[in-house]
């Protein structure tokens, strides 16, 4: 292949040193219906109004675009999950601090993009709440349709969910409320010197 990396004028940490904070992929990983993309968007917005640069990559509405052509079988979650590694580590690279919320079902395909990254730069967050709570909850409707087996290899019913071992968080969205788990989040950051205190 022809194909030669292009080295950029601007480097990551010049990009860091404009915007006052280091850049990392804060990946929300847990079942559908545990609060990721709820949680993920309320860490953005209270980043946003401290004036830190970041952006939300939901799997929704990945999968209208970029991920349009990928189905739900473990091959095709596997490249989702490629992909949007590869997005997220142009993120990282452009300075910003960039928020995922996929399920993302499998162990190996989280530890890849962790090793596509630095090792201060994935915070792998692990938003745990209970089948039973997910299922209750069920904001989309698909648990009822995964039960009528309208809908196959869904996540905790037909496909398996593989917890992390050792997330460097771990959110608990059936005790605590979002408000109460983005404080957990910012803190964290706060802790590693990621981000300044208010």
């Amino acid at each position: 292949m022809n194909i030669v990396w292009h080295n950029e004028s601007v480097t990551k940490a010049e990009r860091r040193q404009r915007n006052h904070h280091h850049s990392c992929v804060l990946w929300f990983t847990g079942l559908s219906g545990s609060g990721k993309s709820t949680l993920a968007n309320a860490v953005a917005k209270e980043l946003f109004q401290r004036g830190i640069q970041n952006y939300v990559l939901d799997g929704d509405n990945i999968r209208h675009g970029l991920n349009s052509d990928l189905g739900f079988s473990p091959e095709d979650r596997t490249e989702n999950i490629r992909r949007i590694g590869e997005v997220a580590k142009l993120f990282v690279d452009s300075g910003q601090i960039v928020l995922t919320a996929f399920i993302s079902p499998f162990r190996q395909d989280r530890e890849l993009v962790r090793q596509k990254l630095e090792q201060d730069e994935f915070i792998e967050i692990y938003v745990r709440c209970p089948l039973e709570q997910c299922e209750k909850r069920d904001p989309k409707g698909l648990y009822k349709k995964a039960r009528n087996g309208e809908i196959r290899e869904f996540t905790g019913i037909d496909s398996p969910y593989e917890e992390p071992l050792s997330p460097e968080l771990i959110v608990e969205t059936d005790r605590y409320s979002i408000e109460e788990c983005t404080e957990q989040i910012i803190s964290y950051l706060q802790k590693q010197n990621f981000i300044k205190g208010v």
